[in-house]
């Protein structure tokens, strides 16, 4: 989902004070802007299907892992 910058931390207050954790927060966050849609067009036409591809395998896989340990950490 595509989020503009300044409604990022709104939205995630609102997911929090529902009961959101904090470690799937942090990882939406990571994610979010990274795997805009604009976003992934733009480096799928500089860098072509197969880096694009890798490169959202690694934002996926890294940002969870970061949300995870976070999660973890601050219970």
């Amino acid at each position: 989902m595509y989020f503009a910058t300044l409604t990022e931390v709104p939205i995630l207050q609102g997911l929090l004070g529902s009961g959101m954790g904090k470690g799937p927060a942090l990882a939406l966050l990571l994610a979010g802007p990274a795997l805009s849609l604009p976003n992934m067009i733009v480096i799928r036409q500089i860098m072509g299907t197969k880096k694009t591809a890798v490169y959202i395998l690694l934002v996926i896989i890294m940002s969870t892992l970061a949300g995870k340990i976070f999660g973890t950490i601050m219970g």
